[in-house]
This record gives structure tokens, sequence and C-alpha cells, in this order.
């Protein structure tokens, strides 16, 4: 990009984007700024900012020659910006740089610098050795249309209690529908945010919203239920992620938040000769944390049950991984109906496997029952029908 710009430029990612609008749209509260030395510290030895909850310094240190080049030479007071996708993004003025440790910047994420964890990997690529601290002014803010869309359905409804699920529905399976029901049961309003990754490992975000929205569409009652993208970038990985959700949900109006048991952040750790759950480590946010069940297809019960409350065992349940499940769409295979609905895996293959019969309408009057009506049949269609010859029983 050119331009006339008299100010020193450092380069970000989308990632690094996303995470500075939460921070301008209120969202990380008590979070505000980016941090100095002194303050990064402070949080490190208490995990707290003014008495409140935050689990990791905030800085920006963005990686790259030209970056650190940059960086250290920053003084004091100085206007720099801040360019992201040959944009101008925002102007810092530069309250302070310091050198850091990408690796230790990691663990403070993470948990951990293995580099063999997938997080640590891409996220230490992005980091650089130093960081810098100060007020920013975003160029070209944009209003959050989903706090006043949740706002609206609050009143709508006179909600006395908002909750979130946090979850990347990746895919939408039976143990995520039970869940959304289980919270359902308990709240008057539900807010569902729906992660948006910055990785390819995901099914596309436009994919999973549409099945979301089939789902809440169908199935349950609307006006209880709002979708909102929720940008899933660095900082709400790790075994942090579970208070990142926390503060977020928090500042977008909802007074619950409901967890998975088998939720990757809500592992045990070990504290002064006692057990306690991440969830422990929340001061001063003022959000009731949940912990759901977590759901499983006995085929003793012939049904989905709690693991709670079923007494058969391991050997006689099916657990619902999302991404073994992903594995069977991917490869082209219709799950079992017991795992993800007929209609969401229906959809997911023909988005994931468009025009891959080389004549589907032979195929379709071929292989299934039809009224002797010619009509026109799309992937979709055809997949529906054909989930329900793998549910007769009559020759099995």
């Amino acid at each position: 990009m050119t331009s006339s710009r008299k100010n020193k430029t450092l380069f970000i990612d989308k990632e690094a984007a996303s995470v500075l609008e939460l921070v301008k749209e209120g969202l990380l509260f008590p979070l505000t700024r980016l941090m100095s030395k002194l303050e990064s510290d402070e949080v490190l030895k208490t995990g707290l900012i003014n008495g409140k909850t935050f689990p990791f310094p905030f800085f920006l240190a963005p990686s790259g020659l030209k970056n650190i080049e940059v960086l250290s030479t920053l003084q004091r007071g100085e206007s720099i910006t801040l360019i992201c996708d040959d944009t101008e993004f925002a102007i810092l003025v530069v309250d302070e740089t310091f050198q850091i440790d990408p690796r230790e910047r990691t663990k403070h994420l993470y948990g951990t610098d293995d580099l063999t964890h997938p997080g640590v990997m891409a996220t230490i690529k992005r980091i650089g050795p130093w960081a810098v601290s100060g007020e920013y002014t975003l160029l070209n803010p944009k209003a959050n249309e989903n706090i006043l869309l949740i706002e609206e359905a609050k009143k709508s409804i006179g909600a006395k209690h908002t909750t979130a699920l946090v979850m990347a529905a990746n895919p939408l399976h039976r143990g995520h529908e039970r869940l959304i029901r289980q919270t359902l049961d308990t709240t008057d309003l539900l807010i569902i945010f729906l992660l948006k990754p910055y990785d390819s490992a995901n099914l596309p975000y436009n994919i999973r919203k549409e099945a979301l929205d089939y789902f809440t569409n169908n199935f349950l009652p609307k006006s209880r239920v709002l979708i909102v993208p929720l940008e899933n970038s660095y900082i709400f990985a790790g075994y942090n992620e579970i208070i990142i959700d926390a503060i977020v949900t928090k500042n977008y109006g909802c007074d619950r938040l409901t967890v998975g048991r088998n939720h990757a952040g809500l592992g045990m750790f070990y504290d002064c000769n006692s057990n306690k759950s991440i969830i422990d480590k929340v001061v001063g946010i003022d959000i009731e944390i949940r912990i759901a069940s977590e759901y499983v297809y006995c085929d003793k019960c012939t049904t989905l049950v709690s693991k709670s409350s079923c007494p058969h065992g391991q050997h006689n349940q099916i657990s619902y991984h999302a991404d073994s499940i992903l594995e069977l769409l991917e490869l082209g295979l219709l799950p079992p109906a017991v795992l993800i609905r007929k209609e969401i895996s229906s959809f997911l293959l023909s988005k994931l496997h468009p025009n891959r019969f080389k004549n589907l309408e032979k195929l379709y009057y071929d292989l299934l029952p039809v009224e002797g009506l010619l009509k026109e049949h799309t992937e979709k269609d055809f997949y529906l029908e054909l989930i329900k010859l793998y549910q007769t029983t009559s020759l099995t």
C-alpha cells in the first residue's frame, strides 16, 4: 500500500486486530489498554486487574524483521500506525517498549511452551522479542451490532437470566443438541457464541452457522435463542479459555455461562494440597459458571444419557467426539443418526462434496422409493433418503 503517512508503522495480522477491537468494545473489561512492563508483571503475580481476574499480560509483540527494527527504536510519546491487511488500522501512542521471551509468552497463554502443541507452534510464530504498550485509537471503528441484538432480545422476552454457551459446533452433533436443550431448561435467554477460528482445521463458519440456524429454527423456541459470532483468536486458547469466555460473555450481557464437563480448559490442577478447577480462579467477574453433564449414547439404555446417570460403563457408551464425526463427513460417509441429526449430516455432505455424483437423478430413481413423479432432487435430498435405507431394520 502506498501511503504518505509520516508515522512509523507496525504490521499486525487479523487475529491481533480482532483482539484490539474486543478491548475497544469493552468486551475484555477489566482490560482497557495495552499493558506496560510493570502492569504485566503485576498480572503475572496476582492474576488480577483492579481486583478482577485477567489471566495473562496483554501487550502487542508482532513478529517480523521490520516490526522488530521499528519496535527497538521507539520512544515514549511517539505515535505509530498499525497496519492490517495493507490498511491503516489504528494509531498507537507509545508508552513503553520492553523485551519479552516469546516462549515464555506462550506459557502464559497455553500453560506450556511445548512446540508439538499446535496452538503453541502457531502462536510462537506470531510473537516477536519486543513488546509495546500504550493507548491506541482505531481508525475505522465498527459498531458491534451483536451487543445491541442481545439487549433487544433480553428486553423482548423480559429475560431475568441470560446464559452463554461458547461452541465451535464443528460439526453440530447430538451431544451439542442435548447440551443446548439442557441449558435452555434453566434460563430465559440462551446466547450461543459460535466460534470463528483463524485456521482451516474447521468447517467454514458459514456452513456451521447454517447448520446451527436449521436446528434452532426448527427444533427450539426461536425467541429464546440467539447465535452470535465470536472470533476465536489466540487469547481464547489453552487453559485460560474458560476465564476469557467468562469475561467476554459477561461483557456481552450474560449473567451465566454453561461449560461442558469435557471442556479441555476444565482440567484439574493441584493447588495448596487440594483439587480445584480453573473456575475457582475467577474473581470479581459477576457471572455464574455452570458445569453441564457429559452426554453419551448408551446401547443398553438405547438413548442419549449423561455419564453420571448411566450405570452401564464405557464399554456400552458411544462418546460424541466432534473431530471423529467430522472425519467421517470429510471422507464422504454418512454418520449414523445417533451421532448427528440426518438433516444436518445431509446438508454438510452436500457442502463438503458438491457435485460428487455423475448422474444424481438416475441414482436417485434407481436406488430410492419414489412417487413416480419426475422432479429435480438435490444432493441433500439424496442423502436424506439414503439414510432412511440405513435405518431400515427388517433385513438386519
